[in-house]
C-alpha cells in the first residue's frame, strides 16, 4: 500500500461487475497505484472478476467497510467476528492487501456517552481474533479513526494508537482521514505525529468531502507531518460522489460536494500530487 490511490465511491459504492469495469480502468488511466473498494455487501462481490481486472491493469486494492448494526463487537461479538472473517476471505480473494475502515463498529454507532471499558474490551477481543485470521491470509487490518457523529469508539489518533497497541498484532495498523481529523484533532499534524510507526494508510479528504484543495483542511500541515514521520504508506483520495441512500444518510451527505468525478480527478488529484511532491513523499 504505497503511493496514490482513490476510493471507488467516485464511481460507485455498490461494487458490482459494472462498477469494477468502470472504476479500475479509469483509475489506471490516471496513473493511480491502487483503488479502495468498499465492501458494503461482501458476499455479492465477484472477487475473481475484480482480481482479473486489477491484474490486467497492474493495480492493487484495499478493501474497506463498516460493520452491520447487528454485528458489532459491542452487541454481538461472535457475529462481528464471523462477518469480519467472511469479509477478510473476500478481501483476499480479490487480491487486495488489507481490510480497513470502521472494522471495529458500525457507521452511526453512538451511545451518547464515551466508550466504556467493556466496549473497548469487546473491540480489542474481536479485533485480536480477526487479526489472527487475517494473518493466515497474509492480510493487514486498519482501524480508521472517524468523527464523533459517525461512531463513538475511536475518534482520534491517540485513541486509535492506544487500541492498536493494546491489540498488539503486527498486522493491525492505524488509518487516518483528514476529513475526520479536521473535526477531531487539535491540529492534524498532532494526529499524524502521534501515529508515527503505526500509520500505514491515510484518506486525503477535503473538509466537505469534495474536491481536495477547495476547503479548509490544512494540507501543508498534513503533508509536512507525513514527511516528518517518513510516511511510506497508501494515500487514498476520498471524495463522495456516488452514494446509495443508506450510506448518504449515515455520512450526512445531503447535497453534491463536487460537480462530478472528473472535477475531483482533474483538479483534486493534481493538487494532492503536487503537495506530495513538494514535501518529498513521491
Amino acid at each position: 500500500m504505497q503511493g496514490f490511490g482513490v476510493h471507488t465511491s467516485l464511481w460507485s459504492l455498490d461494487w458490482t461487475r459494472k462498477a469494477a469495469e468502470l472504476a479500475i480502468p479509469e483509475a489506471a488511466r490516471y496513473g493511480l497505484a491502487f483503488v479502495e473498494i468498499a465492501l458494503l455487501d461482501p458476499p455479492a462481490v465477484d472477487a475473481e472478476h475484480t482480481r482479473a481486472l486489477l491484474d490486467k491493469h497492474e493495480m492493487i486494492a484495499v478493501c474497506s467497510l463498516g460493520l452491520p448494526d447487528d454485528s458489532r463487537p459491542t452487541n454481538n461479538p461472535d457475529k462481528a467476528l464471523e462477518f469480519l472473517k467472511m469479509a477478510l476471505d473476500k478481501t483476499a480473494a480479490t487480491g487486495a492487501k488489507a481490510l480497513s475502515g470502521v472494522v471495529y463498529g458500525s457507521i452511526g454507532e453512538r451511545t451518547g456517552k464515551a466508550p466504556t471499558q467493556g466496549e473497548l474490551d469487546a473491540v480489542a477481543s474481536v479485533m485480536e481474533k480477526a487479526a489472527a485470521h487475517a494473518r493466515k491470509l497474509n492480510l493487514e487490518i486498519g482501524l480508521e479513526a472517524v468523527n464523533r457523529y459517525e461512531n463513538h469508539m475511536l475518534n482520534t489518533a491517540d485513541q486509535t494508537v492506544s487500541m492498536v497497541e493494546r491489540i498488539g498484532a503486527g498486522n493491525i495498523f492505524v488509518h487516518l482521514d483528514t476529513y475526520h481529523m479536521n473535526i477531531e484533532e487539535k491540529g492534524v499534524a498532532n494526529g499524524i505525529l502521534r501515529s508515527r510507526e503505526h500509520l500505514k494508510y491515510i484518506h486525503l479528504s477535503e473538509s466537505d468531502r469534495g474536491v481536495p484543495g477547495t476547503g479548509t483542511v490544512a494540507w501543508d500541515e498534513v503533508f509536512g507531518a507525513l514527511a516528518a514521520i517518513g510516511f511510506k504508506g497508501g494515500m487514498a483520495m476520498e471524495s463522495f460522489i456516488e452514494l446509495p441512500p443508506q450510506i448518504a444518510s449515515a455520512l450526512s451527505v445531503w447535497r453534491p460536494v463536487a460537480r462530478d468525478r472528473q472535477e475531483v480527478l482533474d483538479d483534486g488529484l493534481p493538487f494532492l500530487r503536487n503537495k506530495a511532491r513538494q514535501y518529498g513523499l513521491i
